[in-house]
């Protein structure tokens, strides 16, 4: 396994980071510490998931999978680089009692809280924003990291989901704060789907802040799919079908036919060039890999140690060309 800086601390993270997401809702709990067992021995040390995984009435469930883990052997904690997030409800009733979500002072106080006895842990490594919260000035929400910091509950603070504009915001009052800020920033962010390279990735570049791309496949567009339609195999998985829905888009088929096609002359995975480009991304920490399989994980480890080359770079890039920076992307 790789390892590189998490944006501009000292904190040293594996070039994948083992997502979470389907621990619980697809992947029972035995298999799932069997995933995270098989990571840790590849060296994967940064684990990323987040407190309303789980879903809907099960909300909270994937934390409780991790920390299970983490008390069946008190030694995984201490190698492990832990990441969750914040913002939505956690109301598994579906409702959104006052002050149960979003980032104010309150409910980040009680959701690190809640966090902390689900994983089975005194501290989080990484504590996320899940999406900016439009209600609430940084102000307040760096005051509620400072004092969490200082108890030792949380050492980092990164983002999810934030524009460009949002990280700069949350620098600039952290830095008047003489606070560090955002260190990290999860985003959307694949082959198919380069809008963060217009002006996410270069803000987070800019401040020092560690780029981990999530549904780095694409929702499984990415992944051999049209090679497994053939087969007579399954369609592409994607939460709330966008995946299905983009496919049917006939000029993006177009193009994952395509990517295939010129990996399948290289005799070369979809999945793991998919992987193995945002790898080579100026700025990109490391993606998040999801698996639901043990099979699923060794696959994804393998794009570590792909050397795609400057042709086969140019090539993906004439199939999936990025949107280009900005302001020359929408203006002179």
């Amino acid at each position: 396994m790789e390892y590189t800086q998490l944006g501009r601390t000292g904190l040293r993270v594996s070039r994948l980071v083992l997502g979470t997401m389907n621990f619980g809702p697809q992947t029972d709990e035995a298999d799932s510490h069997t995933i995270m067992d098989a990571a840790l021995d590849a060296g994967v040390n940064f684990v990323d998931t987040a407190n309303v995984y789980g879903w809907g009435e099960n909300k909270g469930r994937t934390e409780e999978i991790i920390g299970s883990w983490f008390a069946g052997d008190t030694r995984r904690r201490d190698k492990v680089v832990l990441a969750t997030k914040v913002y939505g409800s956690m109301d598994r009733s579906g409702g959104t009692w006052p002050n149960h979500d979003k980032l104010s002072a309150v409910n980040i106080r009680r959701a690190v809280e809640a966090s902390l006895r689900r994983l089975n842990t005194d501290y989080i490594d990484l504590y996320q924003f899940h999406h900016i919260d439009r209600d609430t000035p940084f102000e307040e929400i760096w005051q509620a990291v400072d004092v969490l910091i200082r108890q030792g509950k949380i050492l980092y603070a990164g983002s999810s989901n934030f524009p460009g504009y949002k990280i700069a915001q949350a620098n600039e009052a952290a830095a008047r704060r003489g606070m560090v800020g955002l260190v990290s920033e999860q985003c959307l962010y694949n082959l198919a789907e380069r809008r963060a390279e217009m002006e996410v990735v270069p803000a987070a570049r800019d401040y020092g802040l560690g780029v981990i791309p999530w549904s780095p496949l694409h929702g499984g567009l990415l992944g051999g799919v049209i090679r497994r339609e053939r087969e007579g195999g399954a369609g592409p998985r994607s939460g709330g079908g966008r995946a299905a829905e983009a496919l049917a888009d006939t000029a993006l088929r177009g193009r994952i036919e395509a990517y295939e096609d010129l990996l399948g002359k290289h005799g070369l995975e979809p999945g793991q060039v998919a992987l193995a480009w945002l790898l080579t991304r100026p700025g990109v920490t490391g993606p998040i890999v999801g698996p639901r399989t043990r099979e699923q994980l060794d696959s994804a480890l393998r794009a570590v140690e792909l050397d795609l080359g400057e042709e086969l770079l140019a090539s993906l890039d004439e199939i999936f060309p990025g949107p280009g920076p900005s302001p020359e992307a929408f203006a002179w």
